[in-house]
């Protein structure tokens, strides 16, 4: 039996894109994206009455998506998470994608998700004796996220 190999892919950048809001957001650095259960144990008799610990999962918990990115002169995050700011969540909730993208633009991988918000936001340090990238930070929660590039596994 023959298997193929599968090299890692390698990630150039991230475009994040929100229904109704902007098309491609280009980050550089992403974390958050999956889920995670909370454990829920308890005690459970096994064969001639042994006591086991058993584990079932509990609450499905969506981590929170954090991009970063080279501050530019684009302000749709910012308006976005003004809208939170002024109290107007569900107007702020949209549904989105996040597409992990190699060095010749292809697209490697795809995230949808849904009821997304942005929960921060933050701007660069200054330092203005430093050759650094002024560096711009956004964090997403959502309620819902699947993998739909490649192979359509959901997370969660």
């Amino acid at each position: 039996m023959t298997q193929r190999r599968q090299d890692p892919m390698a990630v150039h950048m991230f475009y994040l894109t929100i229904t109704g809001m902007f098309d491609s957001l280009v980050f550089r650095e992403c974390s958050g994206v999956g889920s995670e259960s909370d454990v829920i144990e308890y005690k459970a008799a096994g064969k001639k009455d042994y006591l086991t610990i058993a584990a079932i999962p509990g609450r499905l918990k969506w981590q929170k998506i954090a991009l970063k990115r080279g501050i530019t002169d684009s302000g749709e995050a910012w308006v976005w998470r003004k809208m939170v700011e002024d109290g107007n969540v569900e107007k702020a909730r949209k549904n989105g994608s996040l597409m992990m993208v190699a060095q010749d633009g292809t697209v490697l991988a795809q995230w949808d998700f849904i009821n997304a918000w942005p929960s921060k936001i933050s701007g660069p340090s200054f330092n203005s004796t430093s050759n650094e990238v002024g560096v711009e930070e956004l964090e997403v929660v959502h309620e819902g996220l699947k993998r739909v590039k490649p192979g359509g596994g959901d997370l969660g």
